[in-house]
């Protein structure tokens, strides 16, 4: 696959949507170098959104079951995305996946609500609680000049249709616990959308000396916060 065709393939599947997108801040983008993308999450088309928006390939890293769903399974490979593996293995395969891409100097999406948010239908300004994992990746992976960006999608008008019934989707990803309850998952289709771009957040040599013990925990936590803050800030910038 070209380096450059889930970029492509991301502008194709906005303007087939006819999704009205408008970027802010988007000098604050790296053009190039290792590069983790972090930002909320509610619906299929954030990870093209990002795309867009940033001018560069992401490669995302998305749930389990996106990989075993017919159809589904064909839309993430063609944008570049790689699903994780079952729940026993899926911290350890997304660590050794998103290390290589970073080291190879390329650009990696994290959505660090997890999957929740796209599970359970939220309002545009709404935002749960990071997870960590993206912040031990930033300070584990052995790459100079490692940037994280902060970037926040501000849905201003959107339709939301049921998709599928969560409960089969347990048959494609019988581990995930969200997908033992009735309802259905929804699909969220941005009509009118902001993208704001934060200010990059280097990874220092000191902060990585520093990963280890006590201390390594108290630097994840901060980073965490510090990426869940400036996302939030530009979503509520974004909304309104």
């Amino acid at each position: 696959m070209p380096s450059d065709s889930p970029l492509q393939i991301s502008q194709l599947m906005l303007f087939g949507l006819g999704t009205r997108m408008y970027t802010y801040y988007g000098d604050r983008v790296p053009a190039t170098g290792s590069l983790l993308v972090v930002s909320n999450h509610r619906s299929f088309m954030d990870a093209p959104l990002l795309m867009a928006a940033t001018q560069r390939s992401i490669r995302f890293a998305c749930h389990h079951y996106m990989g075993q769903v017919p159809v589904m399974r064909e839309v993430v490979d063609q944008l570049g995305c790689f699903p994780l593996d079952a729940s026993d293995q899926r911290q350890q395969s997304f660590f050794r996946k998103t290390i290589q891409l970073l080291q190879t100097q390329q650009a990696v999406g994290v959505f660090p609500e997890g999957a929740e948010p796209m599970v359970k239908q939220t309002l545009p300004h709404q935002m749960g609680e990071f997870q960590r994992g993206f912040a031990h990746l930033a300070l584990r992976v052995p790459v100079r000049d490692l940037a994280i960006l902060p970037v926040a999608i501000a849905a201003t008008e959107e339709a939301v249709n049921s998709a599928v019934p969560l409960r089969l989707l347990s048959f494609f990803d019988p581990s995930e616990p969200l997908f033992a309850q009735r309802g259905w998952h929804p699909m969220v289709i941005y009509r009118r959308v902001n993208l704001l771009v934060g200010r990059p957040i280097w990874i220092s040599p000191s902060q990585r000396q520093a990963y280890q013990g006590k201390r390594a925990k108290a630097l994840v936590t901060e980073l965490t916060q510090q990426c869940h803050d400036d996302v939030c800030s530009l979503l509520r910038q974004g909304c309104y």
